[in-house]
């Protein structure tokens, strides 16, 4: 060191004696540096292969991930350093995973995010398990006895529980497969934006039936850490590290042969740009799960960024989360329709920050004509919230496979109810947006084994209420809006609940929002109720304005008399088990973290950026100011 500093200092003079050569002079102390580098750089690769490759002179084996610990350290003094850990990296413990990660944001990781990953891991197995039953495979969770059918109706017996277990799984096949083992029958599955790895290393290790994984991030150092976490965790047998474009790699994969059975799409922000290939690119009655996070855009926000992404203008509204879930269904319907193929969708949840959609994509022309008739516009009043759905397409009558363009629009120019105008959103998914003998199967199997994830308290509170919601209603109103809109007090939940269905109409909660109420009852309906509650709850009339919409409303008497006792069938089973259904937030700033960074690794534009910004300085004979601090990088 001493040698290279005496080499140094004839440069550091020469540069503040004459200007002129102080290009020169900086290429060659970059040339001393970078040998330096390099030196170090090639004694810390040696030591570190001969640490990881037992035949390697003077290597130790490698000692098995940590079993109990969640967070491990590199720099703990209380424990030995393990094998494969860089300074400053961390151990994360999750379900059976043992992930290692940077110190630096270099790679994205959310711990909130537990939840999806553990409903993922659920809903896949669930989907292994039947497609593998069809092929004649009989797939084993390590923890899971008989299977028990979970229902929240009290009226259900063994028997029709039995029957149903029968006309789902038939006969058991005898050939078995289980978790970490690899099945050449099995499922391949591509997460196309891997990240750390973290969730193809627990497909791996905790769903069975699995042919393959590929683990795909475009990042160079993401798939790096991938490669190193596959390793850390043994399943280098199963899960394969790719480093490409996501887009790219699933539009190689279109042709029927080499199609993955699961596409895991977990994008920073908006799936949209992969949407297109994901649909392609997926098998035959496959399985696709996506994530959206960019709510704002997703919830009304912007709704002309929202049309532009998904081809469907969003709406700030009280229903704004479920109405998000049907517009990426429309989107994601749209584009495989381009390709004669439709969605079928399993499970969509809004959760925390994001909303998760599992849908399965088939092929065929007849269905796909049946796409336009699946599709929605939505005319929302801004005064008092009404909203009405027009079908984008209705079948013509006597024609089994003719349609017509829809007649409307259903509204006036203003609202019935209370004067105001209307905006006009969509379209949106007005199909279900739920198949409830699926999430009913993946209910069971999480019940039936609770100690297999972190969060099963909370995915079967979420999947019993999806279980309870009315599929033939899109959208919701909120009991609070209701009453800020004619300024009176708040009826409780079970009393409004209890007046619609004395009135003759069906309602629901929703797992979307704590307040929502689902029905099938019209507008209409809805504000007499709201009229004979403010009868027995007054306010005060002088104070309203004759434009507002309370006033509007309120003037007008209810046709029919609401009956506010309280019924049993009123509370959902859900709500009497006092299940995790909406919980607090786990920790402070527990919401969308920052976008993963490229930390102290450069990458090539930046380089070369920088090199050219460089030159420059070598022509007009002026070196940067850090140069002159010896701070200088370039």
């Amino acid at each position: 060191m001493l040698v290279q500093t005496a080499r140094l200092l004839p440069l550091i003079g020469s540069h503040h004696l004459y200007r002129s050569s102080g290009c020169a002079a900086r290429r060659r102390l970059r040339s001393i540096l970078s040998g330096a580098a390099a030196d170090r750089g090639l004694r810390s690769m040696e030591s570190h292969r001969a640490a990881q490759d037992p035949q390697l002179p003077g290597a130790k084996p490698a000692p098995p991930p940590p079993e109990k610990s969640e967070n491990v350290t590199a720099t703990d003094s209380e424990k030995p350093p393990q094998t494969g850990l860089l300074p400053g990296e961390t151990v994360v413990r999750e379900g059976k995973a043992s992930i290692l990660f940077p110190s630096a944001n270099e790679v994205f990781y959310n711990p909130v995010q537990e939840f999806n990953r553990d409903l993922t891991c659920a809903v896949i197995t669930e989907f292994a398990r039947d497609q593998l039953a069809q092929r004649g495979l009989k797939v084993l969770v390590p923890g899971e006895t008989e299977r028990v059918v979970v229902s929240l109706a009290e009226e259900k017996n063994e028997a029709d529980a039995q029957t149903e277990e029968k006309k789902n799984g038939g006969e058991e096949p005898a050939v078995t497969t289980t978790v970490g083992e690899k099945c050449e029958n099995g499922l391949r599955v591509l997460e196309a934006l891997a990240a750390s790895g973290l969730r193809s290393v627990r497909f791996a290790l905790e769903v069975p039936g699995l042919q393959s994984i590929t683990a795909n991030d475009f990042s160079t150092q993401a798939a790096a850490l991938i490669s190193r976490n596959a390793q850390y965790n043994e399943v280098s047998h199963l899960l394969q590290v790719s480093c490409r474009d996501a887009s790219m790699l699933m539009y190689e994969m279109r042709g029927k042969k080499n199609r993955y059975d699961v596409i895991d799409l977990d994008p920073y922000g908006s799936p949209a740009p992969f949407l297109d290939a994901a649909v392609q690119a997926i098998s035959e009655g496959g399985l696709l799960c996506i994530t959206c996070t960019d709510m704002a855009v997703m919830a009304g926000n912007s709704g002309e960024t929202c049309y532009s992404k998904y081809g469907s203008v969003s709406i700030k509204a009280r229903y704004c989360h479920e109405m998000a879930l049907r517009i990426i269904l429309h989107s994601l319907d749209q584009r495989a329709a381009v390709y004669q193929r439709y969605i079928q969708p399993l499970l969509s949840v809004s959760v925390d920050f994001y909303i998760r959609v599992f849908v399965r994509v088939f092929t065929g022309q007849a269905v796909v004509k049946n796409s336009a008739s699946k599709q929605a516009l939505v005319y929302n009043c801004v005064g008092c919230g009404s909203f009405h759905l027009q079908r984008m397409a209705s079948p013509a009558p006597g024609v089994s496979m003719k349609y017509s363009a829809a007649t409307g629009p259903p509204v006036g120019p203003e609202c019935e109810h209370c004067g105001q105008r209307h905006q006009l959103g969509g379209p949106i998914w007005a199909e279900p947006l739920h198949d409830t003998a699926f999430v009913q199967r993946v209910l069971s199997a999480v019940s039936g084994n609770p100690s297999r994830f972190g969060t099963s308290k909370r995915i079967e509170g979420v999947l019993s209420m999806v279980t309870e919601e009315l599929e033939d209603a899109p959208l919701y109103y909120t009991v609070d809006n209701l009453s800020s809109t004619i300024h009176c007090n708040t009826p409780q939940l079970l009393q409004f609940r209890s007046a619609l269905l004395h009135a003759g109409h069906r309602v629901s909660l929703s797992h979307a929002c704590k307040n929502a109420i689902k029905t099938d009852a019209p507008p209409s309906v809805i504000w007499d109720i709201m009229r004979c509650w403010e009868k027995a709850n007054p306010v005060k009339r002088e104070k309203l304005s004759e434009t507002s919409p309370a006033f509007k409303i309120l003037s007008t008497e209810p046709s029919l008399q609401a009956c506010f006792t309280v019924r049993e069938d009123a509370n959902p089973q859900s709500r009497k088990r006092h299940l995790t259904r909406f919980q607090e937030n786990p920790q402070a700033f527990w919401g969308p973290k920052a976008r993963a960074k490229a930390g102290s690794c450069r990458t090539v534009p930046l380089r070369k950026n920088r090199i050219k910004k460089s030159q420059r300085n070598c022509q007009t004979h002026q070196p940067c100011y850090n140069f002159k601090l010896l701070k200088c990088k370039v």
